[in-house]
This record gives C-alpha cells, sequence and structure tokens, in this order.
C-alpha cells in the first residue's frame, strides 16, 4: 500500500484486543483501522494458537453487544464450578484434603465464565469485523507513529500512510510502537514456562475447572466442549523442554501424576504450545496521541487465566472514553482524554497484577510452614460464604464502575 488513509483512530495489532477495540468503535459510528503484521488466513488456522481463555462473565457481555453470539454458539463450554487446591509434597501426591469450592448456583443462575478456544474468538471477531465494515490493513508492517499536534501519521514499510487522530498498540508484550514512544517498562522473569495443550478425557468435566498448585507452579485443567479440557501447567522453565519433549503416551502419565485418575485415560489431541511466564507493566498507558491496550500495557502471571479479561477491560474503557469524546466535540487523541482513559484502567491492572504476583509466589514452593498457613487459607475462605461470593464476582469480571460493554449495553 503505497497510498494515504485517513480515520479517527490506527489500531497496531490485529490479535484478540485490537480486533475487539476495532469493533467496538466501528459498532459506536467511530472511523477506525486495524494494522497488522499477520496474515489474516494465517491467523485463522488452527494451529496458530492452540490456546483457550476464561472469558469472564462481563467480557462475555462484552462479546455479546459487540455481536459474536452466533458465530460463538457451540464453542463455548460454561464454568460451573471452581476447585482450587494444594498439591500435596511430591508430584504424584494428589491434592491437599482442604480446598476451596466455588460454586455457581451461591450468586445465580450463570456461569462463573466461560472457556473458549481463541481460534473460535479469533473467527468470530473477523466474521463481526466484515459484517460491520471495519477496515483491516494486514499483512502490513508499521516502522513509526510520529504525533503531531492534531493527527499522529503512521509510515508503513512498503512506504504508506495511515494518517489518525489516536494511534492505539495493542500489539502485545514486545510492543515496538511503546519503545518509540519512550514507555518505561517494570518487568521480571518467574522462571517459568506456560506449558498448554488440550487433552481427551474418558469421563465428563462437568464443566469444573480445577486449579491445583504444585511447588514448580500452578497446574490448571479447564473444561472444553465435549470431553476435552485445556491444560495451563506452570513448570520451572529448565525442567519445561523436557516435558515438551515426551511422547504423547509419557506427557499423558505426567498429566496423570499431577491430577490423578479423575477423568479416567487421557489422550492429548493436537500440537502443545509453551511460553515464558513473567510481569510486565508499563510506567504509563499514554503518550501524545497514542495509548497501550492489553499485553502492550500489561502482562500478569496467568494463575487465574485473567490476562485477556484485563485486556478487554482496557478495551471497553478507551473505547467509551473515544466515543464520549467525540459525540461532545473532543479531540480523542488530547492528552486530556486520555488521561480519562489511564486514570480509569492503572489501578485495575497495577491491583490485578500485584494480587496474581502474590499467588504464585506464595503457592509456588514447598516450604513446610507456608504450605500449612495456605491450606488453612483456603480452608477458611471456603467456609465464609459471602468472603467466597466476593472472590466469585471479582473472578467474574464483576468491577465498581464498570464501562458499559461490560454491562452488556451499547455505547
Amino acid at each position: 500500500m503505497t497510498e494515504t488513509l485517513k480515520t479517527d483512530v490506527a489500531i497496531v495489532g490485529g490479535g484478540l484486543v485490537g480486533l475487539t477495540l476495532g469493533l467496538s468503535l466501528v459498532r459506536s459510528g467511530v472511523d477506525a483501522i486495524v494494522l497488522d503484521i499477520a496474515e489474516p488466513s494465517e491467523a485463522l488456522e488452527p494451529e496458530f494458537d492452540g490456546r483457550a481463555s476464561a472469558i469472564a462473565l462481563a467480557s462475555r457481555r462484552l462479546f455479546s453487544t459487540l455481536g459474536l453470539d452466533g458465530a460463538l454458539t457451540g464453542h463455548t463450554q460454561p464454568i460451573n464450578q471452581i476447585m482450587v487446591s494444594d498439591g500435596r509434597v511430591g508430584i504424584g501426591g494428589g491434592a491437599a484434603p482442604v480446598f476451596l469450592h466455588f460454586d455457581h448456583a451461591e450468586i445465580g443462575q450463570t456461569p462463573l465464565g466461560e472457556m473458549i478456544e481463541n481460534r473460535h474468538i479469533r473467527f468470530a471477531l473477523h466474521e463481526a469485523a466484515r459484517v460491520s465494515g471495519l477496515r483491516i490493513l494486514a499483512p502490513v508492517h508499521v516502522e513509526s507513529c510520529s504525533a503531531g499536534p492534531r493527527e499522529t501519521v503512521l509510515t508503513l514499510k512498503d512506504g504508506g500512510q495511515v494518517r489518525a487522530r489516536l494511534c492505539v498498540s495493542a500489539q502485545g508484550r514486545d510492543s515496538p510502537l511503546r519503545d518509540q514512544n519512550n514507555i518505561r517498562l517494570t518487568k521480571w522473569s518467574y522462571q517459568q514456562t506456560g506449558i498448554v495443550a488440550t487433552v481427551h478425557h474418558e469421563r465428563p468435566h462437568d464443566g469444573v475447572a480445577h486449579e491445583l498448585f504444585l511447588p514448580s507452579g500452578p497446574f490448571a485443567l479447564l473444561p472444553l466442549p465435549g470431553n476435552r479440557s485445556s491444560i495451563v501447567w506452570t513448570e520451572r522453565s529448565d525442567a519445561a523442554p523436557a516435558f515438551l519433549a515426551l511422547a504423547d503416551k509419557d506427557f499423558c502419565r505426567e498429566v496423570a501424576k499431577r491430577f490423578g485418575d479423575h477423568w479416567g485415560v487421557i489422550a492429548v489431541k493436537g500440537p502443545r504450545w509453551s511460553y515464558p511466564i513473567g510481569l510486565q507493566m508499563a510506567s504509563r498507558y499514554i503518550a501524545p496521541r497514542f495509548a497501550l491496550v492489553g499485553d502492550a500495557a500489561h502482562v500478569i502471571h496467568p494463575i487465574a487465566g485473567q490476562g485477556l479479561n484485563l485486556g478487554l477491560r482496557d478495551v471497553a474503557a478507551l473505547a467509551e472514553v473515544i466515543v464520549e469524546a467525540l459525540r461532545t466535540g473532543e479531540d480523542p487523541g488530547s492528552e486530556i482524554v486520555l488521561a480519562r482513559y489511564e486514570k480509569w484502567r492503572a489501578f485495575d491492572n497495577t491491583v490485578m497484577a500485584a494480587g496474581m504476583d502474590v499467588l504464585n509466589r506464595l503457592f509456588s514452593n514447598d516450604w513446610g510452614p507456608l504450605r500449612a498457613l495456605r491450606t488453612l487459607g483456603l480452608g477458611i475462605v471456603n467456609e465464609i460464604g459471602p468472603l467466597r461470593r466476593v472472590f466469585m464476582r471479582q473472578a467474574g469480571g464483576e468491577i465498581t464502575n464498570a464501562p458499559r460493554l461490560l454491562r452488556g449495553e451499547a455505547l
């Protein structure tokens, strides 16, 4: 593309967060363009991303408001219960007798959330984008964005340009545009690797998600449609390559050592994926005519599966700020408008990141006295109904001052 395009908002990054933001804006009458470096057809291949996401109730309302229900029909698995337990000393020891049990029936008839494979979310977003007329430029490489007094200019590698009143980076944790805007990061590695795979099992999961804390890190089994579940296995980085290299039969044996025989015979379906686990927080979310959303702004430990949900909260807040600014005649790329977005999201994201960091450090060890204390803590929370229900509502994304999209309301 060697021409020059104009738009209100240019979103760099066409992943789940970037596409959701673009769709949220165009459905509210805002002109937006999504630019992505990947070929769309490749991104829709099943092998592109083997992960599945735990979609909180509030995030699911956002998807419904954006018209994704039809494309997601048949691809969602309600999470009816969550079982949290501490693994005994040594692999194969099973779960401790004290556990924390969340049941959706305590807070209403709706599930605690839904498990959806990322590929199905991606397909639903592309289909909704096609219907809504959202412009997607891909594959394109954005080399830079340069902010001026009235607009920012995105320069593409092929010589083309996109002129916008606001540029948003949804490029993920390695966002080049974030670095170009001199936004510093606070980050560290947990020296852990996430191993992701899908397994078939003999017995039904009944919509129950399991989180087992082991000395190497949390081991989650998350229900998918049918007798399938997604494994999110946190392992020490020095040990993970050996597990990834195992034959399917031996890999399933290791899964059974950690989880037991609750599901009967287990078989791996498809390839395995892995990714490094660390914490990363941007020092600020905005710069002149520039904003960060999703992993470009924050990366947290996947211990509670809240990473994508935090990104979707960013989307809902930024979309609402932009739409209201345009309706009242304000400049959506101005500092005063973008400051509203940063103020709305920074505290929530920081609290969540800190909470996940503490949980991982508290549970990813095998020190006897601390193990006894955390087991006691799980038991106490499990016995206090009001406190237990607070945790359930927070897991569902029921936050104070929630953006309208998260409440299921159109902008």
